[in-house]
């Protein structure tokens, strides 16, 4: 039964994302080709259906009997990092720039703050699971690195940019670098933080375990 809430948040990611993008294609201001190409710009997009991916692997794991727990909860830190990012990003620099409703507003909430907030609790409670070093971190960083090259290769040609602080046009693109190395800077610091957290946990354990 402890497979229950992995496939819950498995769940949830996937259909939370399935219900932003039929959103977004209803209400398009583009053809729908390139919308669901701007769709998969969003790291919020990606990092969710990430969510989805990881606890849809977990949920198939935990129910088989030779799967090892340490090999099974493999990546659910930078997982939990990732996510957490989006609701940290959210809430501190964009919340207050749109004011969805209905359908919306509750698509956004579970993208930015329930799904991040689950995932987190999961985390807390599981993290003992997971070996983790500090050299893991640059391993980490190449998702977000190659995130943002993308969406300033693509922007350059195409324009469009997800986010405000990445917007080249009309910072520039010494502001935007900047921005992305503030951005990286608070994810190695959260990832140093969740690291020695988990080895702070390993060495308050009993001595005789």
């Amino acid at each position: 039964m402890h497979f229950k809430i992995p496939a819950g948040l498995a769940m949830l990611a996937a259909g939370t994302v399935i219900c932003q993008y039929i959103l977004m294609i209803q209400n398009r201001v583009v053809d729908s080709l390139e919308t669901t190409i701007r769709f998969f710009s969003f790291f919020t997009i990606l990092t969710n259906i990430l969510v989805g991916i990881f606890f849809a692997r977990l949920t198939f794991r935990l129910q088989q009997p030779s799967s090892s727990e340490l090999n099974a909860y493999r990546g659910m830190t930078s997982t939990t990092l990732y996510i957490g990012i989006v609701g940290l990003v959210y809430q501190l620099l964009l919340r207050h720039l749109w004011n969805p409703k209905g359908a919306q507003w509750i698509t956004d909430e579970l993208l930015h703050t329930v799904i991040p907030a689950m995932t987190l609790v999961f985390w807390c409670t599981h993290r003992k699971n997971e070996p983790l070093a500090f050299r893991q971190i640059y391993l980490w960083m190449i998702y977000p690195l190659v995130y943002l090259s993308y969406v300033l290769i693509r922007g350059h040609f195409s324009g469009f940019y997800p986010y405000p602080f990445l917007y080249v046009h009309d910072l520039g693109m010494t502001k935007v670098l900047l921005n992305a190395l503030l951005l990286l800077m608070i994810f190695a610091s959260l990832a140093t933080l969740m690291i020695w957290l988990q080895h702070r946990s390993e060495n308050q354990k009993p001595s005789s375990i």
